[in-house]
């Protein structure tokens, strides 16, 4: 009893400290006076940027029987690829200048990384084509594919190189696109009868198969007209173990190779992309874009949106053996050169799959620049896990269409935003907030143990983890608070929304954290017996219900049960205000399941298999 007493003493110091900075967030200075907020616009204005569109493509999957095509895909002429040499771009969090941001939290003092740190730059480059060509399936991109190939062969003979990606996630997107390959070769069919009597058709198209990993194989040892060796090909592409995906590497690659091939039989090189992830090497983007262009090789690739404003998704795995599931992280964005969103959840990094609506940056870049398309497959991905994995995948034009991204090289996008005060101070909260980079902002959720003496060893290390986690916010509410008034002047729609779903985030989680501190004091305080004889851990779970302080933790920290619903009410206005304000587009998603999912926090029973330790060794986890 001694002992327990001393435990929650010390947790319930914690919480003292805790509530400090809590009470301290509800303390709310006046900037400037309440204005409405209003963005005017103007058709009259003498600079407007090009809008850009998306088409939902028609989903027939039937041969055509005419050569009725609309042109698609072209370069336009109002962006241009930049002329400053490009530097070499990084994930936001394999960037050297932010690994090891200097930031020092106590109850006492909050500090963040400062300007320095924050204003080095962490990639670069620019964009023009056709950025989201919204298709039903595969077979529906492949008759598109098919107009867009009628179109060149109108004026020249072509070389087609078809690039897979290798990961073991794309097989039955190998065998629906084997499957549909004979639209295109139909299609052409009819081209090539119709327009016998004016050129021969009989090898105005080859095509070359390929696929790509770490490293590239070849899968028709020479451009063929066969449809049938076309379909072997595809049928032999391996899996790679090595879970790497050099995207930009081997289409760099395949240009220079096939290049020459196409020149020698007088042929115009093409390359279509296949592939569910971003890669890992989008620092050669630049590079790609430049050489494809000069020469005059359109880039179409087929895949998957991008995580909404995160570089990550996850897809589920289980072994075939012990029946055991496992998370498997793959890099699927995101939409723009840098996150544009928060990587935080009010606990850890983010575990979430929602759309962003866009496909990932250096994708849709590639392709807008060299006069592809970027075909978005908004079909469910049955391996994707995480809340937002299984909704509906496509968001109408109309709400997005001011919603575009800002698809400029990262050194040009870096320099845009610098130079505005309202999007730095969003992009300061971002960098941080962000878990990848300051690993203590990481709060464990899952498998504390059901002994008293190692629950109160593993918790005492994640609250003061929480507190000053919840320091942070508090800043971040600052910063966002006092740009308030420059939100009416921002002119992108993207960045409003950016800044609506950051502040009302940012005051949420700091009630779900301090929610986390009242139910690790009262669990630590109870420790009840588990129900069930399977349990063997205990989880954090999310709630709608609010865990009151109890009259002890109120008389210890003034703080009331009244003002802790202040606050909760302030969060969840913030949210209702994104929902109406961006309504239809992914902010609005997300704020809508912020508000569902709750900010209540307490403790419930679980099992976790010991499998999971005892055969770990044994188990062969795939690298997607």
């Amino acid at each position: 009893m001694a002992r327990a007493r001393d435990y929650s003493a010390f947790f319930t110091s914690l919480i003292v400290h805790a509530v400090i900075l809590f009470a301290m967030g509800m303390i709310h200075h006046h900037l400037t006076e309440n204005q409405p907020e209003v963005a005017i616009e103007t058709i009259f204005d003498d600079v407007r940027d090009q809008a850009e569109f998306e088409q939902v493509l028609e989903t027939d999957l039937s041969v055509s029987e005419n050569l009725s095509v609309t042109s698609g895909g072209t370069v336009s002429t109002n962006v241009g690829a930049t002329s400053a040499p490009a530097i070499s771009s990084q994930k936001i969090e394999k960037s050297e200048s932010l690994k090891e941001p200097e930031i020092k939290i106590t109850a006492g003092e909050i500090t963040a990384p400062g300007d320095d740190i924050l204003g080095e730059d962490l990639g670069v480059g620019e964009v023009t084509g056709e950025v989201g060509a919204v298709v039903e399936g595969y077979g529906t991109a492949m008759s598109r594919i098919s107009k867009e190939l009628i179109r060149i062969m109108r004026e020249e003979k072509i070389l087609v190189v078809w690039l897979f990606d290798e990961s073991g996630s794309m097989k039955d997107d190998q065998k629906e696109i084997r499957d549909n390959f004979n639209k295109i070769y139909g299609e052409l069919g009819i081209a090539a009868k119709q327009e016998s009597k004016t050129r021969s058709r009989d090898q105005t198209l080859q095509t070359a198969i390929l696929s790509y990993g770490a490293g590239v194989h070849v899968h028709t040892a020479k451009p063929t007209t066969d449809l049938k060796e076309v379909q072997d090909a595809i049928t032999k592409i391996p899996i790679d173990e090595s879970g790497l995906e050099n995207m930009c590497q081997t289409v760099s690659a395949t240009i220079d190779k096939y290049t020459v091939m196409a020149r020698r039989t007088d042929r115009r090189l093409c390359l279509v992309l296949v592939t569910d992830e971003s890669g890992d090497d989008g620092a050669a983007v630049e590079e790609v874009i430049t050489r494809a262009k000069r020469l005059k090789t359109p880039i179409y690739i087929l895949g998957r949106e991008s995580v909404f404003g995160y570089p990550y998704a996850r897809q589920k795995w289980t072994d075939p053996k012990y029946n055991l599931p496992f998370w498997i992280q793959i890099n699927r964005g995101p939409e723009t050169a840098f996150p544009e969103s928060l990587q935080y959840d009010g606990l850890h990094g983010r575990w979430d799959a929602f759309s962003a609506g866009f496909g990932p940056y250096e994708q849709v870049r590639i392709a807008r620049e060299t006069g592809g398309i970027f075909f978005v497959l908004p079909g469910k991905e049955q391996r994707l896990a995480g809340a937002g994995s299984d909704q509906q995948r496509q968001y109408r034009f109309q709400d997005m269409k001011e919603y575009q991204p800002l698809l400029l090289s990262r050194r040009d996008y870096d320099a845009s935003r610098s130079a505005s005060k309202f999007r730095t101070a969003i992009w300061k909260v971002i960098v941080t907030m962000n878990p990848h980079l300051d690993k203590q902002l990481n709060v464990r959720e899952l498998y504390y143990p059901l002994k008293k003496q190692e629950f109160y060893a593993i918790g005492s290390k994640e609250v003061p983890k929480a507190i000053r986690a919840m320091g942070l916010l508090q800043k971040s509410v600052d910063i966002l608070e006092s740009i308030k008034p420059l939100r009416a002047q921002e002119k992108s729609s993207r960045w409003r929304a950016a800044y609506d779903l950051t502040l009302a985030q940012c005051l949420a989680y700091r009630v779900r954290l301090f929610q986390f501190c009242l139910a690790m004091d009262q669990h630590a305080k109870n420790m009840p017996v588990p129900k069930e004889k399977k349990s063997n851990v205990w989880n954090v779970r999310r709630g709608k219900k609010m865990l009151p302080p109890d009259p002890e933790q109120v008389k210890l920290t003034k703080v009331s049960v009244e003002q802790l619903d202040e606050q909760l009410k302030k969060a969840e206005a913030q949210y209702k205000f994104v929902m109406k304000e961006h309504a239809g587009t992914p902010w609005a998603q997300r704020a809508q399941f912020e508000l569902g999912q709750g900010f209540g926090m307490y403790f419930a029973e679980g099992f976790r298999s010991p499998l999971y330790d005892q055969k770990r060794k044994e188990i062969k986890v795939p690298k997607l």
